[in-house]
């Protein structure tokens, strides 16, 4: 029994003195046998917008709420009929409000309105259709903006994904050499996409405060895609310095 607690107590104290010799190691800043270095790498590319997106709103103000409301859903209602007849535009409602309004010297009103929501790639088209729904149906512009279609994006985003990788392959092979490794590997990586979302309204068009008559000039741009790569390196091991 004497001998077992001896033997016991032995394991211990070299099982302590080989872990404090790898904290040793480790504080003194020895290189892991396979270090592992974290990169990333971008790519972007500037991308012609081919979506069109148009806010108009129906808005009346009226002491009886009724009245307010009643006017506000025949001009969205004819408003509406219009838009659904426009080749290649899409149309759809949202916003609905009715809220009253209290103005110091002003008798109490309610306040009605609607928001009509316009997408599509004929930009001088839709340009047309909101000219007509100011001028015909009393709708007021709310705002313009200009997006990558879906299609056009997923395609800049595969070769981008593949340029992105690339430049990440070159960085970790640099790293390599710099270590003075005989090769690396990957290990986890990911790949994400800048995101996306429908912007709000913006008021990104020339002549928006124009007479109803007049045209309103949109011009589409571009926008940024960008793709990054980041994820880890494991390097081989360390060639020892001679």
């Amino acid at each position: 029994m004497q001998r077992q607690l001896s033997a016991l107590c032995t394991v211990l104290v070299l099982g302590a003195a080989g872990g404090n010799a790898a904290a040793q190691a480790l504080a003194d800043g020895a290189p892991t046998p396979q270090p592992i270095v974290t990169l990333s790498a971008s790519a972007t590319r500037s991308v012609a917008n081919d979506r069109m997106h148009a806010w108009l709103r129906a808005e009346a103000e009226n002491a009886d709420a009724t009245l307010a409301a009643s006017d506000v859903n025949a001009r969205m209602a004819r408003a509406l009929a219009r838009a659904k007849g426009a080749a290649g535009v899409e149309a759809s409602t949202a916003g609905y409000s009715t809220y009253q309004v209290a103005e110091q010297n002003r008798p109490v009103r309610w306040r009605v309105s609607q928001t009509l929501v316009l997408e599509s790639a004929d930009f001088p088209g839709l340009s047309a259709l909101v000219s007509r729904l100011q001028g015909n149906d009393g709708l007021l512009l709310s705002g313009l903006d200009f997006t990558v279609s879906g299609a056009s994006r997923l395609v800049a985003e595969d070769a981008l994904t593949q340029q992105a990788i690339r430049s990440w392959q070159q960085r970790a092979q640099s790293a390599a050499q710099g270590f003075g490794a005989g090769g690396w590997r990957a290990g986890r990586v990911t790949i994400q996409t800048s995101d996306y979302a429908r912007p709000p309204p913006m008021m990104r068009v020339a002549g928006i405060a124009n007479a109803a008559s007049a045209p309103v000039a949109v011009e589409g741009g571009n926008s940024d895609i960008t793709v990054t790569v980041s994820g880890e390196a494991i390097l081989d091991t360390v060639r020892s310095p001679r």
